[in-house]
């Protein structure tokens, strides 16, 4: 089992020993460490400021005079590990009492030593040097110990045989004398200065005087010109005022007609805006909607002409496709025409005048049929003439059938019928 151990930042926490016979030693400043209990030793030390009151009685200086020196010194364990290492090794268990006792022993020796190489008078004296010397010289030794020194002066220096006090008393008698002397010589220099003054006094009273009746005398003949300039002062300001007056009038004037000119461009303006006012009340009552009835009726317009020409445009569309239509119908026909037609032709060539023969032999029922159409409608027929010349004609007009015939279709009846069998041209 163990415990944890914590420092502030004015003191070190020194841990020795530890777990599997460990002989490390660590030091903590401001912070914690853990400690084995019965194997790890933890001791404290402290790191505040220490306030020391190093005094030497009757120490000889270098003239063998015997002085009492006591002076303050501020001391403190340094910070740095390998330092408070050392000062560790110095001090670990020690109180502060007994560390202040080691270090106010080292002082006092370094004290004592070199007060027996100065002179009453220097020790005396420059105390400042003195402290310095001492405070120079002891911080090796301290410093070894891990100590260092923060500050160190002279608090008093005394003597038994009074001769510090004899030093003080020439000194004194010394500056009386040279007070009494300096006493006299300010008598008699005051003396000279008040006579030497009372002499200033009189010149500056005379020349006083007379820089007054100068100064009267001027002041007469300047206040004598001051009345001139300031009568003259007072007819020019009248003048100015005058000029000035009319100068304001002029100004007023032409501010008023400023004023009157201002009034007749606000007026101009306010009827220039009246007058754009009731120009767009006119544009946005009359003029506007005549515009958008105008562009209404031109719409329209516009939109009739281009359905009529849309219209027109469909219509040649129609009738282009339908003549498009009924000359492919016509030139289909006619190819089957032609077509019916060669074949016929064929037919015709392949059987000769037989076919042709009666292709004609079944169109004269239709021919006749033709030919007698017009005396269907004849209520009756008169012959003139005898028995015989109506045979003839009868006779004459069959007789003119296969000329006829011949003459429309190319055929000889007459051939054609001489080749049936059995049949008689």
């Amino acid at each position: 089992m163990g415990n944890i151990h914590t420092v502030g930042p004015n003191e070190a926490l020194i841990v020795s020993g530890g777990c599997c016979g460990s002989t490390r030693k660590r030091t903590i400043v401001g912070g914690w460490a853990w400690a084995w209990w019965l194997v790890t030793d933890v001791q404290r030390l402290s790191l505040e400021v220490m306030t020391l009151n190093p005094m030497c009685e009757g120490v000889e200086t270098a003239q063998g005079v015997p002085l009492t020196v006591t002076g303050v010194a501020q001391c403190k364990i340094m910070k740095a590990d390998e330092l408070l290492g050392t000062a560790s090794e110095q001090f670990l268990g020690k109180s502060v009492k007994e560390i202040k006792q080691t270090i106010l022993q080292t002082l006092e020796g370094h004290l004592r030593a070199i007060l027996g190489t100065l002179t009453v008078e220097e020790v005396y004296k420059d105390r400042d040097q003195f402290a310095a010397l001492v405070r120079e010289v002891a911080a090796p030794d301290v410093g070894r110990m891990g100590i260092e020194i923060l500050s160190f002066t002279i608090k008093d220096v005394y003597d038994d045989v009074q001769y510090l006090q004899s030093l003080g008393k020439a000194q004194t008698a010394s500056v009386k004398r040279d007070a009494d002397a300096g006493v006299a010589e300010a008598n008699r220099d005051a003396g000279i200065r008040e006579a030497e003054c009372e002499k200033s006094a009189m010149d500056v009273k005379y020349a006083t005087d007379t820089k007054i009746e100068d100064n009267s005398r001027m002041y007469k003949l300047q206040k004598a010109n001051f009345d001139q300039e300031i009568n003259t002062a007072k007819a020019e300001s009248q003048l100015a005022y005058e000029l000035q007056a009319a100068k304001i009038r002029q100004r007023i004037r032409n501010e008023e007609i400023q004023i009157d000119v201002v009034e007749r461009r606000k007026q101009i303006e306010i009827e220039a805006q009246e007058i754009q006012r009731k120009e767009r009340e006119l544009n946005a009552t009359v003029r506007l909607p005549a515009e958008a009835e105008s562009y209404k009726v031109q719409m329209i317009a516009e939109g009739k002409r281009t359905q009529t020409v849309e219209v027109a445009r469909a219509e040649a569309e129609r009738i282009k496709k339908i003549g498009l239509a009924e000359a492919t119908a016509i030139e289909l026909v006619g190819k089957a025409e032609a077509e019916r037609m060669r074949m016929k032709a064929a037919v015709y060539k392949q059987y000769g005048d037989a076919a042709i023969m009666n292709i004609v032999l079944e169109a004269l029922p239709k021919i006749a049929a033709e030919v007698a159409a017009p005396l269907a409608k004849t209520d009756e027929i008169v012959l003139i003439g005898g028995n015989d010349s109506t045979t003839g004609d009868v006779t004459r007009l069959v007789g003119q059938l296969p000329p006829a015939i011949n003459a429309l279709t190319g055929v000889d009846v007459s051939k054609v019928l001489s080749k049936i069998p059995g049949a008689k041209a």
